[in-house]
């Protein structure tokens, strides 16, 4: 077994112009049946349809400035085949866990205190931290509309919205306790892959920047 987070090195002779280096990221990956799901009070979700977000992005704009969200890539093994964790609203909308950060709030405490807000029974009840690891992509909105970009377009000097995605590796079990109204769901990696109609650009968009991982699939 290959220690979660292990970097192996290999190097190739010869001159300093003929060395190749290759890295591999190995990640351990863990049955969903070690997993416990419990459930919570609804939270209150404020937004009803797309214009009401954006609405209400344009208004945070105007009093904060550039709003900036964290979300998390949670991975479990079913089936022996990789899937993530989403949060389905309204029995059609997905979401990564996260949220906004609030103002001088870093990125890494931000989503431990999302993560726990959602997946936990309260803020401060985690008996297991949250292991954030590497920022696996960023995404932005440059106005106030619904189109994304992974990267920034040189033309916009005044983005709406920054979305970073943050690796978070998961133990061997933990307790996921879930507000009513929404869904925790387990779903493959291949099916999320491309589906930008069902799942949007960032989450259909993780494959690809889940590919420089190979994923140790542990059976307990």
């Amino acid at each position: 077994m290959i220690d979660q987070g292990e970097v192996v090195v290999l190097a190739n002779g010869g001159d300093d112009h003929q060395q190749q280096t290759a890295i591999n990221y190995v990640l351990n990956i863990y049955p969903l049946s070690g997993y416990y799901f419990g459930s919570k009070d609804a939270l209150l979700l404020k937004d009803e349809t797309g214009t009401d977000s954006l609405l209400r992005l344009k208004s945070n704009y105007e009093a904060r400035g550039l709003r900036t969200c964290v979300q998390a890539v949670l991975l479990v093994d079913l089936f022996k085949h990789p899937h993530i964790l989403l949060l389905q609203t309204r029995n059609h909308t997905f979401n990564l866990p996260g949220g906004r950060l609030r103002e001088g709030e870093s990125d890494i405490e931000g989503l431990r205190r999302k993560l726990s807000r959602k997946l936990s029974l309260d803020e401060g009840s985690d008996e297991i931290g949250w292991e954030v690891g590497d920022c696996l992509g960023m995404w932005w909105r440059p106005d106030f509309e619904t189109l994304y970009y992974p990267y920034l377009p040189p033309n916009i000097k005044k983005p709406k919205e920054c979305a970073k995605l943050f690796l978070v590796k998961l133990p061997a079990s933990r307790r996921f306790i879930v507000p009513k109204n929404l869904k925790l769901l387990a779903v493959p990696l291949c099916q999320v892959h491309e589906n930008h109609k069902t799942y949007g650009p960032i989450i259909a968009g993780i494959p690809q920047l889940l590919s420089k991982f190979s994923f140790n699939m542990i059976q307990t």
